[in-house]
């Protein structure tokens, strides 16, 4: 073997090993963790196996590996390898299916062949900057109503088991900086209202990263940390909503939202990606 391609395979397989050697002891660490919530369970009086606990995992690893663009399958077999040793681990039967993730997860990225046609038209959406002097159109009011019948649908479930009560009263705002779209949202009597006071913290992104967020395809820690989302004003107030939207199930949100805002979300990020790419 030539020298220049011997030395980029040795390099290539120590820098594998030393990811090998992260993921042992990845699984270590792991191994741990599930002893612990295995305790904390029996403590509880909870049955061992949470097969919903089972389908967010995989949720979340089919939406990190769309993300990272790896194939859906190669998720589904590392999350059943962790969720069958888990079992080994307490004691429990192997699991007799393989948890598949909620409808509306992404679908596969399209194949090589389809790519090139796919990014071409994706280019073709207008940025959502674009649609800012259009929406200036749409009465506020209108906006405000609109906003509060999607957002009431989405917490349904938490806002009849008044698990939203810490928040009763206080006006949180949401804007969306490259529409020049701002709302102030304050939950009241058990609902949600639009309000035309003051927030008391706001919440501002880019349309497609408040979707990806909204779509759960990514998580507020990661959008806040690469400050591609920003909290101002009482961020006591915001961490206390967004604690309590990230303990509400996903499955509680209406089936046809979660599929309108995993697609939605999938497609504003493919088009910001392949914009910017031809810019």
């Amino acid at each position: 073997m030539p020298v220049p391609a011997a030395l980029t395979l040795s390099g290539a397989r120590a820098a594998i090993d030393r990811i090998d050697d992260a993921m042992v002891a990845l699984l270590a660490a792991r191994r741990a963790l599930v002893s612990t919530a295995a305790r904390s369970k029996r403590g509880a009086g909870l049955p061992s196996r949470d097969e919903q606990r089972e389908r967010q995992v995989m949720q979340r690893a089919h939406a990190l590996a769309f993300r990272l663009g790896l194939p859906g399958d190669c998720a589904t077999r590392l999350v059943t390898l962790l969720i069958a040793e888990a079992h080994h681990q307490q004691g429990l039967a192997a699991p007799s299916s393989t948890p598949t993730p909620a409808p509306g997860m992404p679908m596969p990225a399209p194949t090589d062949r389809s790519a090139t046609a796919y990014r071409y038209l994706l280019r073709l959406i207008p940025p959502p900057h674009r649609w800012r002097p259009l929406l200036s159109l749409v009465p506020v009011q209108f906006q405000e109503a609109a906003l509060q019948r999607v957002l009431s649908r989405a917490i349904a479930a938490p806002l009849q088991d008044r698990a939203l009560e810490p928040v009763q009263g206080r006006r949180l705002g949401i804007e969306i900086s490259d529409l020049g779209l701002h709302w102030v949202l304050q939950l009241r009597d058990g609902r949600l209202h639009a309000t035309r006071e003051p927030a008391e913290a706001t919440v501002c992104g880019s349309a497609t990263d408040l979707l990806l967020l909204a779509s759960r395809l990514e998580d507020a820690d990661t959008l806040f940390f690469q400050r591609r989302l920003m909290l101002t004003g009482d961020t006591e107030l915001g961490l206390l909503v967004r604690n309590l939207l990230d303990r509400m199930p996903w499955e509680t949100v209406p089936l046809g939202l979660r599929i309108i805002l995993h697609r939605g979300g999938r497609l504003a990020s493919e088009a910001r990606d392949a914009y910017h790419g031809h810019a």
